[in-house]
């Protein structure tokens, strides 16, 4: 798909999901808003983990620093008597830019980590969120974290949309603009580089890419989505603390990645359905039938964790692609020739520009001499 059809069909699903609000409930819209914040964290491990091959369990860390940043420059801007749209713009740009800040910081650090060490080097952000947060409470708010004063919708729409439409139409707006940034990263230049990196770092110095300045790339472009992912969970529950951020948010979020397809943006979507729909509908259905009240207190946080992971399971075992992957595997017609055969012309042009190569998932950068001859004389 060229840059102009690109944009043309993001424009369009914008403006079917914000119209969608019209005849939704408001708890769904408001489940949509939900939507769109976890997709733009996920959007950002495929691009690290999926095109980068760099495992990350920190991006909830990410989103944090997003939220903290977005929940410190709106209450400073509200104190100063600051309103209308910079109340809205502002802090929102100031979540994405404390998220691309700290992926700068790790990606500096961890540039010449891979595999487990790079795993666990991030995940060490997340659990060391609440030290800091207390050590830093004036600031932060300790473990009850910040209230924030949001931008409201605007007067004139006041009476005709909710208010979880109106953060619904933010967070969809936010979303697509991310994705399409991301979306023209990983199909141009960039993308190529840190494929080629991902594959063989070694091959890829040779042929002329610095390896370090890719990953470092990555951390910052991953961070930068995670922040506006933050700051719109931010604006849309008008808080931020540090259990919100947990490292089984983290684990959540890498969990819906790979479920919904690691190697494709569309699977994102996919990921991030999965992760608001799958708790809520869990919820319902213990909800409904007549369990003692403290079985049904531990059922609704520890189930919906069970059977996401139980659906990480199957989709590993039956559709490594993730249900991306597994879509466009049934979208082909049988018999429709060779491995290089593509999806069929009918099937939407987004869906298979959106789908990246295939990754093996590496977890590390493949430093051995030995693969170097294999590799050259592949080109």
């Amino acid at each position: 798909m060229s840059v102009p059809k690109r944009y043309l069909f993001a424009a369009v699903i914008a403006a079917g999901l914000i119209g969608l609000t019209f005849v939704i409930p408001s708890f769904t819209s408001y489940q949509l808003a939900t939507v769109c914040a976890y997709l733009c964290g996920i959007a950002g491990l495929t691009l690290l983990t999926g095109a980068g091959g760099q495992l990350s369990l920190g991006q909830a860390a990410l989103m944090a620093a997003g939220a903290y940043s977005y929940a410190l420059s709106a209450n400073t801007m509200s104190d100063a008597g600051v309103e209308g749209p910079l109340l809205l713009v502002l802090p929102l740009l100031a979540a994405v830019l404390g998220a691309a800040l700290l992926g700068l910081v790790i990606g500096l650090a961890a540039g010449r980590l891979h595999g487990p060490y790079l795993a666990g080097f991030t995940m060490a952000l997340v659990v060391a969120l609440p030290a800091v947060t207390s050590t830093f409470s004036a600031v932060l708010g300790g473990d009850q974290g910040l209230w924030i004063t949001v931008e409201k919708r605007p007067t004139s729409l006041r009476g005709t949309v909710s208010n979880e439409a109106w953060q619904a139409w933010l967070a969809v707006i936010c979303a697509v603009l991310v994705l399409t940034v991301l979306a023209n990263l990983l199909h141009g230049r960039f993308g190529r580089e840190l494929r080629a990196v991902r594959d063989n770092s070694v091959a890829a110095a040779l042929a002329g890419i610095n390896p370090a300045r890719t990953k470092v790339t990555a951390f910052v472009v991953s961070s930068a989505a995670a922040g506006m992912g933050g700051g719109l969970l931010a604006y849309t529950t008008q808080s931020a603390s540090p259990g919100a951020y947990s490292l089984v948010f983290s684990l959540f979020l890498l969990m819906a990645a790979v479920v919904g397809g690691i190697g494709s943006l569309t699977g994102a979507v996919w990921g991030a359905l999965l992760l608001v729909a799958l708790p809520h509908l869990i919820s319902s259905a213990t909800a409904r039938l007549a369990l003692p009240a403290d079985l049904a207190q531990r059922l609704d946080g520890n189930l919906s964790v069970a059977i996401f992971g139980l659906v990480l399971i199957l989709v590993i075992l039956l559709a490594p692609q993730g249900i991306q992957g597994l879509l466009l595997k049934l979208r082909r017609r049988p018999g429709a020739g060779p491995a290089r055969s593509s999806a069929p012309s009918s099937a939407p042009a987004a869906a298979a520009a959106d789908q990246l190569p295939a990754p093996s998932l590496p977890l590390s950068d493949r430093h051995q001499s030995a693969e170097l001859p294999a590799t050259q004389k592949g080109q």
